[in-house]
């Protein structure tokens, strides 16, 4: 089974980000197998790079290093858990969405893809 590397990217003066991180918690125990990460944009700026968060709450599903999904989330469990699942499902296929099907500008493709790194290491 396919670890993916699941990142919340939010700000602690967002209050649906305040909202979501007990759902992102939820998600953690619902789907364990995969690894989770909560970051703050403000206070991790380094780490995050280039990437350039517009709508809060943000998701980054990547597999081994490949950015599966990047943009921004309902703050549902339902539709998180549903979102890595068919993630999952791909990644099992070997299936890794390419550009066009991830409907970023290429610089953010890119500066989530740098992202996606960092997170394998």
């Amino acid at each position: 089974m396919p670890i993916l590397d699941v990142v919340c990217l939010c700000a602690a003066w967002c209050g649906t980000c305040r909202e979501y991180e007990a759902t992102f918690a939820q998600l953690q125990q619902a789907l364990p197998q995969h690894r989770y990460r909560w970051i703050d944009i403000e206070d991790e700026a380094d780490f995050v790079g280039d990437v350039d968060v517009e709508t809060f709450p943000t998701l980054l599903v990547a597999w081994q290093g490949q950015v599966m999904f990047a943009g921004p989330v309902l703050p549902r469990l339902g539709d998180a858990q549903r979102l890595i699942e068919v993630q999952q499902h791909q990644a099992e296929r070997g299936l890794v969405p390419g550009a066009s099907l991830l409907n970023l500008p290429g610089d953010q493709l890119e500066a989530f893809e740098v992202l996606a790194s960092k997170m394998m290491r």
